[in-house]
């Protein structure tokens, strides 16, 4: 069987970023069990908009919600929401349970949760559902071109 190699995997390979392949069977959220990981280390990527048409990526821990006004505060907007399921594919060439923020059709304006500092490596979609790439959070932050802020709600 071949193995897929997704965008986001090409464009690690490309910059020579060293990242490990982890693949579950199972939905995001139960990923973390099944690999045996804390869920906090595991971060999913949300894909926002403006009412003025502009982009914004999030990566927050899947165990933790986006807070939709602190995130919104942080790239200096009034506000933002999240995007339609419908338009996910077209505008970042991912579906819904496989986006990545490595390797979009587009480099939006992202922002990591500052819990990301915590960890010597994490894991973000590897832009197809069941997989998921594991590197380093300076990696990542450096090849989305990323800043970190605290955007998760609290509970």
């Amino acid at each position: 069987m071949k193995k897929i190699k997704t965008n986001a995997m090409r464009m690690l390979d490309r910059q020579k970023m060293n990242y490990e392949l982890r693949e579950f069977p199972l939905d995001g959220q139960k990923a973390a069990e099944y690999l045996g990981l804390p869920p906090a280390m595991i971060f999913k990527t949300l894909v926002t908009t403006d009412t003025a048409g502009k982009y914004f990526v999030f990566c927050v821990p899947t165990s933790e919600e986006l807070d939709l006004k602190k995130a919104a505060k942080i790239v200096g907007v009034k506000r933002i929401e999240m995007l339609r399921q419908k338009e996910l594919f077209p505008l970042t060439g991912y579906i819904h349970g496989g986006c990545s923020p490595v390797g979009m059709k587009k480099l939006f304006p992202t922002i990591i949760d500052s819990s990301v500092e915590q960890w010597s490596t994490i894991l973000v979609s590897a832009g197809h559902v069941g997989m998921l790439m594991e590197l380093s959070p300076k990696d990542l932050v450096q090849m989305v071109n990323a800043n970190t802020a605290n955007i998760v709600a609290k509970m």
